[in-house]
């Protein structure tokens, strides 16, 4: 047994005589760092509202009524708008100085009288803002958006919900 103990200390020895001894560590320094931002909160202000629109006489198709981001409305040549208008507003809080990604899908207007009866609401979103200040007051941004009519689009009220999300860039 004695001799087993010697014999597997020289091949210990042996083995560490063939690797040899290690090269020298090689070092490098790298910076490490970590940010941290309080959460988005997300609240709305304002429902949007296209207002009224009168289909024109005769057969066409195409005409796009379209509510800006200022809230400026504008209507095409074969409807009458008129009545109160509104974009959505909505007011983000985070942390001061960062960009805010705005995630807004499209809006499936539906006839509430006919629930087959549907129109797209195109969004028009600004894409992001930059926080202006840490959570309240937040920093408010609008939503605009348009639908396409023709003269055989439904009469009735139509209405959807928005789905908007918020993400830091």
């Amino acid at each position: 047994m004695g001799l087993r103990i010697v014999n597997i200390a020289m091949l210990w020895a042996a083995l560490a005589a063939a690797l040899g001894t290690p090269a020298s560590a090689a070092k490098i320094n790298v910076q490490a760092k970590a940010k941290v931002t309080k959460p988005l909160v997300l609240r709305s202000i304002q429902n949007f509202d296209l207002g009224r629109i009168m289909l024109g006489t005769g057969s066409w198709s195409g005409a796009t009524v379209r509510l800006s981001l200022g809230g400026v409305l504008t209507c095409a040549a074969n409807v009458t708008c008129f009545g109160a208008t509104q974009v959505a507003r909505y007011n983000v809080s985070g942390s001061n100085g960062q960009t805010v990604s705005i995630i807004t899908p499209d809006v499936n207007l539906v006839n509430q009288a006919d629930p087959t009866k549907i129109l797209k609401l195109m969004i028009d979103s600004p894409g992001s803002v930059v926080l202006s200040n840490s959570g309240n007051p937040g920093t408010n941004f609008p939503l605009g958006g348009a639908i396409t009519i023709n003269s055989t689009t439904t009469p009735g009220v139509y209405a959807g919900t928005f789905n908007v999300s918020v993400d830091y860039q």
